[in-house]
């Protein structure tokens, strides 16, 4: 799922979504707003949670956090990880995730709200939490697979069907594929093509053309 600011909302967990705001090169959580749109859209905090408080700290120990998962993960992708990078992402799940609350909406339906303005480490413990419970479950790791796309590094849950999903996103990467794949079957043919229209080359023109 896309989203303003270049986010990505299509990984499968939070923890996952948080590791895809950087891609590469790619740097999506620029600014305080982009932070603030990445916990509405990744469900963190509910829409309309009070966000005023985040500032650049905030923006510093998401980033932080951000980078430690993406070692933990290929890491363990790989292999395993480093157990001083295991003993900062147990020490970033030590806070306290803001409680939820149920209310009745105006509408009759109810809605998830927190009781007030939550705070960063809070929700930096959630992220921690959600990635621990990822890397314990035997069968959500099972499900872990890394984007086929070129130079492409997200990390996603592979939840279809036969376990056949590629891309982290069809309509990026895959898209991607298919146009280079249609590239490289365009320029097989024009050499083809040409090659026809030139006809064979005797050894005699070959000759010709060394000389």
């Amino acid at each position: 799922m896309a989203a303003p600011c270049g986010l990505r909302f299509d990984c499968g967990r939070i923890c996952l979504d948080l590791a895809a705001t950087a891609d590469g090169a790619a740097e999506r959580l620029t600014g305080p707003d982009h932070l603030r749109a990445w916990l509405t859209g990744a469900g963190l905090v509910p829409p309309g949670t009070p966000l005023d408080g985040v500032d650049g700290r905030w923006l510093g120990g998401f980033r932080g956090l951000r980078d430690l998962l993406l070692r933990v993960v290929h890491d363990e992708l790989r292999g395993r990880a480093a157990e001083a990078d295991l003993a900062l992402l147990n020490s970033a799940a030590a806070g306290q995730p803001p409680a939820p609350r149920v209310v009745r909406a105006a509408d009759g339906t109810l809605a998830r709200v927190l009781p007030g303005p939550p705070e960063c480490a809070g929700l930096l413990a959630a992220v921690a939490r959600d990635a621990i419970g990822l890397l314990t479950d035997p069968d959500a790791r099972g499900q872990l697979r890394q984007c086929e796309g070129e130079s492409c590094t997200l990390v996603y849950l592979d939840t279809s069907r036969g376990r056949r999903r590629r891309w982290c996103s069809s309509e990026v990467c895959g898209n991607r594929e298919r146009v280079a794949r249609h590239r490289r079957r365009t320029t097989v043919r024009r050499e083809q093509s040409r090659s026809a229209a030139e006809g064979p080359v005797t050894a005699a023109e070959k000759y010709s053309a060394g000389r």
